[in-house]
């Protein structure tokens, strides 16, 4: 005996509405995005942020006429050198400040307030420390200062706006990192797991271990960043606390160690010996611990002297100096602490500089900081992994997959091309070539624009090789032409312990040898294609009434 049933005596079942996204997909989505629509820029901010930790070596490396100062004078004495020269360096100036030599800067950059100075009354010159004159003439270059302010400055736009671009960038940069943190529930157990050869997966494991290895220091100097130009950002709080003009000059005060000139007597009077307030300053704070010396109205009864600390060993960038009577040397004021707020923000302000670090904690920080700007390439080149293995074979990619895919190639590749080439634009632009600085940054980008106009007409995966191999054959060759345009190669720079040039050869031949790496694996690559799920024909429900009978026992 059997019973029937049918549709007229059970009613069909309704759909199951679909299960909302949970947390980890949503953060997912928002890691995603916000690394993908900024990507280029952070990566370009990264990279130049990195190269910055040795601005002081490139900048060296850049003026190779500068004289390579093998043994320290005691910096009192030198301090004393330059002292008797403002006179006639700075006739009639209210303000002269110099920066004394130090292990990765032998010469003095003395810069002076003078109605006669220039732009907006400033000059500036190159001292040696053994005479205090100004030294010959060097080729015009603006050094490793220009990647430093690049990558918060950007260029060719207003700096205002280029701030706030890269205070924007570094805003998604924090809430992709937060976010992939939530992503990936297993992320410390997948950077110690890495599958090589296994298309997304490889780039994913290499995702992740890049991101792990630095993630203290990745969340330390993008929201470290943001501190550095709060004031910009965030106003309003500043202008609440303080609203009158002497309640901003204090907050100002305990910001900087710039002290402003007061009015001059009038009074000529000499300066008092310059090297026994250097001493002093020494004996408080340690020999190799002098960093600028700064004249406020040398020469008039009104003069004062600021000794400034410099932040070697110091996890702070509060100002910390002591002031003396310039005519008497009577100490005045010593400058050592800050309130609350002012030393939190000079804490993270030294931390993201770490201009504080030794040699090896500056490589530390190199490295780190490398890893992090391959996080960031290695995510726009999984974005564009991760969607190419989902097309079925022959299946042509959206318009949004080849734009990723083709900006990829200059804003990785490229960059590190055009990077290289305003280093040999410094070696081979003329020497007396009039706006000399300004045209080794418009080579950097010239070229960094070939890139992309290459990137665009060469098939994507010969453009990587390509750029890749181009990039690491001028990086290996640069080397090769300063021996051949400067007496400093890497022969002599080593016979003569200048290691400042010697470091910074070996360190290109690295990055060439890293680049040339990079076009191999490419070269070797074979993406694999995931054909895509064959599709299951659609079925139409049937009438009710037409419902095959179910049979049950």
């Amino acid at each position: 005996m059997s019973t029937v049933t049918t549709n007229e005596t059970r009613p069909l079942r309704q759909p199951r509405a679909p299960k909302p996204p949970g947390i980890r997909q949503t953060m997912s989505d928002l890691h995603i995005w916000a690394g993908l629509l900024v990507g280029w820029i952070l990566y370009a901010m990264f990279l130049t942020g990195t190269v910055s930790y040795f601005k002081d070596e490139i900048s060296s490396w850049m003026r190779p006429e500068l004289p390579h100062v093998s043994q320290r004078e005691d910096v009192a004495v030198v301090a004393q050198r330059v002292a008797d020269r403002v006179p006639g360096l700075a006739p009639g100036t209210t303000q002269f400040s110099y920066e004394l030599p130090d292990s990765r800067n032998g010469v003095i950059d003395a810069f002076w307030r003078s109605p006669e100075g220039g732009r907006r009354g400033f000059g500036s010159a190159t001292l040696d420390p053994a005479t205090g004159e100004a030294l010959a003439k060097s080729r015009e270059t603006r050094g490793g200062d220009f990647f430093y302010r690049f990558h918060f400055q950007l260029h060719y736009l207003p700096i205002a706006w280029g701030r706030w671009i890269a205070g924007l960038c570094a805003m998604f940069m924090l809430v992709a990192i937060v976010s992939g943190i939530i992503t990936h529930k297993k992320i410390f157990a997948d950077f110690f797991t890495f599958r090589w050869g296994k298309g997304q997966r490889s780039w994913l494991d290499g995702h992740a271990a890049l991101s792990v290895f630095g993630l203290p220091f990745h969340l330390m100097i993008t929201y470290s960043g943001l501190v550095t130009l709060m004031f910009m950002y965030m106003p309003w709080g500043e202008n609440v606390a303080y609203q009158t003009a002497a309640e901003r000059r204090a907050a100002s005060a305990e910001l900087s160690s710039f002290v402003s000139a007061e009015k001059p007597a009038g009074q000529p009077a000499p300066l008092a010996s310059v090297a026994d307030m250097v001493r002093q300053a020494q004996a408080r704070w340690g020999e190799d611990r002098i960093g600028r010396v700064q004249l406020n109205n040398p020469g008039d009864a009104a003069a004062r002297v600021m000794i400034v600390r410099n932040e070697a060993g110091r996890t702070s960038a509060s100002p910390v100096f002591m002031t003396f009577d310039g005519t008497t040397g009577t100490l005045i004021e010593v400058k050592d602490r800050v309130g609350g707020a002012a030393e939190t923000r000079g804490v993270l302000y030294a931390l993201h500089l770490g201009r504080f670090s030794d040699t090896v904690t500056r490589w530390l920080y190199f490295m780190v900081s490398l890893a992090g700007t391959a996080m960031v390439g290695s995510g726009l080149v999984l974005w564009v992994v991760k969607r190419r293995q989902k097309l079925a074979p022959g299946a042509r990619p959206h318009l949004g997959l080849r734009l990723v895919e083709r900006l990829n190639v200059p804003a990785i590749a490229g960059l590190s091309l055009a990077m290289t080439s305003m280093l040999w634009a410094n070696r081979l632009l003329p020497v007396d070539m009039a706006g000399r600085a300004t045209w080794e940054v418009d080579v950097m980008f010239i070229v960094w624009a070939l890139t992309l106009v290459w990137a665009l007409v060469r098939p994507v995966r010969r453009a990587w090789i390509e750029l890749l191999w181009a990039s690491a054959a001028a990086l290996a060759l640069l080397p090769v032409l300063n021996l051949v345009t400067t007496d400093r190669g890497l022969p002599s720079a080593i016979a003569r312990g200048d290691w400042t040039f010697a470091g910074l050869d070996f360190a290109l031949l690295g990055l060439a040898a890293l680049h040339a790496a990079l076009a191999m694996r490419v070269a070797r690559h074979k993406p694999r294609v995931k054909a895509a799920a064959a599709r299951q024909p659609t079925r139409a429900a049937p009438p009710a009434g037409d419902t095959p009978a179910r049979i049950t026992p």
